[in-house]
């Protein structure tokens, strides 16, 4: 495996291809950028143009609670209501926790779709069938089986602007507690997983490691092309014995563009960003990742991925919603003012959703916290959509008096994936081979939400 601050050891001191590019080996898969790069190229399925919007998907780990956040039931009993209140919002009739103020502020921006299901309550199951569309492991068998949405579009739509990655993760990649989990993707090859930019945004020491140099190697050694290619040829000499008249291929080159090229390291740099558009954020990694997702679709990013985990709570949901929304709700929110302010809201769509929904009626808690909480619940839940082109100002379906069930316009998993693919011009009749040779459509049995696509709102 290689090492991305590896330095070169052999007589003379030179520097070899193979160091080199130990600066763009991705994570612990020992693939670098190049490999990453080229394997794109070889999978690409046709691009449309820079009309295509980016997507922002921010992903609530551990199953959100419906009643404390986007469908509370103020007129049910306290049992079903919960311990949080709701607040009036944007959108005439339209109400939400009130632990999400700025949210509702751009509700007029966001459609809400409240009547989401799968129908499962295992985190695994329900996290994949989210984030891939297909039904696969569960608590027994945690190995993914399909290839998710971001992994879809970054193998099928490829680089957006060079010298940037398409796919990021961050600022904790995984699902239900699996590195990378299934945000990654499965049949496709490593390649097509998030290109992870893990760590605390908010810490000043914050860098990402794919994109350090090896030690011993500076930006100004890496910077002109001439010499770079000089300081390969002086190595050839070294141990590695690199044959005569190798060059670097054009993935070598476009890899080696993002670890020394300007672009990439100024968007993942928050430096420049004003102190008071920070502190709206939030001074935390979830809002500091927010920020940092916005830096990256303006820099041709893609497809970003934030992991918020810590949404499964069984017992004291009181406390933990006073602990997540008010950082959740600062995030999200100011994410999608920034967005709409910069002319970005209708090139970049903003997804905001978890693995499942919470039961209806609060429990007894657990046997350490006998503080009422939720159990998991995938019979409903709500998803926000935002920007992308997509209706603002929208409730989509409706979940019943408890928000146990929903009552009209159910929505499922697929269908939000198809959604997307349909805004991106991405046939969702498409079908790669999965591990056994079989084709498999990515589209699974999907379509797309009228509402959300041109139909009219059901507010």
């Amino acid at each position: 495996m290689l090492n991305i601050r590896g330095t070169a050891n052999f007589a003379g001191g030179g520097l070899t291809r193979r160091t080199l590019l130990r600066a763009g080996t991705l994570g612990l898969t020992g693939l670098t950028l190049a490999d990453l790069l080229r394997a794109r190229a070889e999978g690409g399925v046709g691009k449309r143009g820079d009309d295509e919007p980016s997507v922002i998907l921010v992903w609530l780990d551990g199953g959100p609670p419906q009643h404390e956040t986007y469908d509370p039931k103020p007129d049910a009993p306290a049992e079903i209501r919960g311990p949080i209140g709701s607040i009036p919002t944007a959108v005439p009739g339209a109400r939400i926790s009130e632990l999400l103020p700025r949210h509702a502020a751009i509700l007029d921006k966001v459609s809400l779709l409240r009547a989401v299901h799968h129908d499962n309550n295992d985190h695994f199951t329900a996290a994949h069938w989210m984030l891939t569309g297909y039904p696969g492991p569960n608590g027994a068998d945690t190995t993914p089986v399909n290839p998710s949405f971001g992994s879809i579009i970054s193998k099928i739509k490829g680089t957006k602007r060079p010298g940037m990655p398409t796919y990021v993760g961050l600022p904790n990649t995984h699902s239900v507690g699996l590195p990378i989990g299934y945000h990654g993707a499965a049949y496709l090859g490593r390649t097509f997983d998030p290109f992870t930019a893990d760590g605390d945004p908010n810490n000043d020491a914050y860098r990402v490691a794919a994109l350090e140099l090896p030690a011993g190697v500076d930006a100004a050694r890496l910077g002109a092309r001439k010499n770079l290619l000089s300081r390969f040829d002086a190595a050839r000499a070294g141990a590695d014995r690199i044959a005569a008249g190798v060059d670097l291929d054009r993935f070598q080159t476009a890899a080696l563009d993002m670890i020394s090229g300007p672009d990439a390291r100024a968007a993942f740099d928050l430096s420049r960003e004003p102190a008071t558009l920070r502190d709206r954020y939030g001074r935390h990694p979830w809002g500091q990742s927010a920020l940092l997702a916005r830096r990256l679709v303006e820099a041709g990013v893609r497809f970003v991925t934030l992991t918020f985990g810590g949404w499964d709570w069984h017992a004291s949901i009181e406390k933990g919603m006073h602990n997540v929304l008010p950082v959740l709700d600062a995030a999200v929110a100011t994410l999608i003012q920034d967005l709409h302010q910069r002319g970005l809201l209708e090139t970049t769509i903003v997804l905001v959703m978890g693995e499942f929904g919470r039961s209806p009626r609060l429990n007894q808690g657990l046997p350490y916290d006998p503080i009422p909480g939720r159990d998991h619940h995938g019979q409903v839940m709500s998803v926000l959509a935002a920007g992308g082109g997509f209706p603002g100002g929208q409730i989509i379906g409706a979940s019943d008096s408890n928000a146990a069930y929903p009552s009209e316009r159910a929505v499922r998993p697929p269908d939000i994936i198809a959604t997307i693919y349909s805004r991106l011009g991405i046939d969702p009749d498409t079908a790669f081979l999965d591990r056994t040779g079989r084709p498999i459509t990515i589209g699974s049995t999907g379509l797309p939400i009228p509402e959300l696509i041109g139909g009219a709102a059901t507010a």
